[in-house]
């Protein structure tokens, strides 16, 4: 998994080249003022993003890929007229952290969990300049109160990361999830940042508990999605875990259960580019194997 954390850290220079990046932003908008954001073009899943517009403040969940920067805040000009006065980051990976100095240059200021910003500042591709850094951080929850919304932002531990925030707009029953949902897919969890399995399946246990049949769900990559396609997504991931932990009671190993193809059976629906099925037996072996 850490050469997998280097690919998704150098993959953004190998997609401008290979004109794999997407060029511009497209937008759905969830509820009145918020919306989604998700780039168009390119073959390359980056990150996608929320906005909430009003009267009073523009609040950014994720600012996507450095290079994506100027077309992310064109779309944030035509959809608000203005720049983000405010860019919530959900976790350290630069597909949702790596515009944060452009933003921050643009007048936003960048809000993050404590350990995100003590990721990025030991990591010199990260720590690129003055705005690069969250300049608010928070140990477990904030919450913003700006234009008639509670925008509820909320840490979960040891999940995709240990930095992980969720934003959960109350009146609007929206949830924005940052990775710990990847919609439809297999989720990449990034180990070697503190992520978890365990702490990754009680995050999205409790989104599920905090959603109903009317919320709308805004994942960090994939289409908007309801509280089923979340429990949905849940329920693959303590199964897969459960059909790889059968295998390794067997005192079958890696090599083995990877032929064995346990999770073949997700293969059609869930199988992509960075987290192929392969790939995730792998990270649930090491995770079973190492915690």
């Amino acid at each position: 998994m850490k050469k997998l954390a280097l690919a998704l850290a150098l993959v953004a220079p190998l997609a401008v080249a290979q004109d794999w990046m997407p060029t511009s932003f497209d937008h759905t908008e969830v509820s009145p003022g918020i919306y989604y954001l998700t780039g168009v073009g390119g073959q390359m899943p980056v990150g996608a993003t929320g906005l909430l517009v009003g009267d009073e403040y523009v609040v950014l969940i994720d600012d996507s890929l450095a290079p994506l920067g100027p077309a992310l805040l064109a779309k944030i000009d035509e959809l608000a007229g203005q720049p983000a006065d405010f860019v919530i980051n959900t976790h350290a990976h630069s597909d949702h952290t790596g515009s944060n100095q452009f933003q921050a240059e643009n007048g936003a200021i960048i809000v993050a969990h404590d350990n995100l910003r003590s990721r990025m500042e030991a990591d010199p591709q990260q720590n690129t300049g003055p705005g690069a850094l969250p300049v608010i951080t928070f140990s477990d929850e904030m919450t913003f109160h700006v234009n008639g919304h509670e925008a509820y932002v909320f840490h979960i531990a040891a999940a995709h990361t240990d930095g992980d925030a969720a934003i959960l707009f109350r009146e609007a029953n929206i949830i924005a999830t940052g990775d710990l949902l990847f919609r439809g897919m297999f989720p990449f969890i990034d180990l070697d940042s503190g992520g978890g399995v365990a702490g990754y399946k009680v995050g999205m246990q409790r989104l599920i508990d905090m959603a109903n049949d009317e919320t709308k769900i805004m994942p960090g990559h994939g289409p908007i999605a309801s509280r089923a396609d979340l429990q949905k997504d849940f329920d693959m991931l303590v199964d897969a875990e459960a059909r790889v932990k059968a295998l390794l009671d067997k005192d079958m190993n890696e090599e083995a259960i990877v032929v064995a193809n346990p999770l073949a059976d997700y293969h059609d629906e869930y199988n992509w580019g960075f987290i192929t099925t392969e790939v995730m037996t792998r990270m649930l072996i090491r995770s079973l194997t190492t915690n």
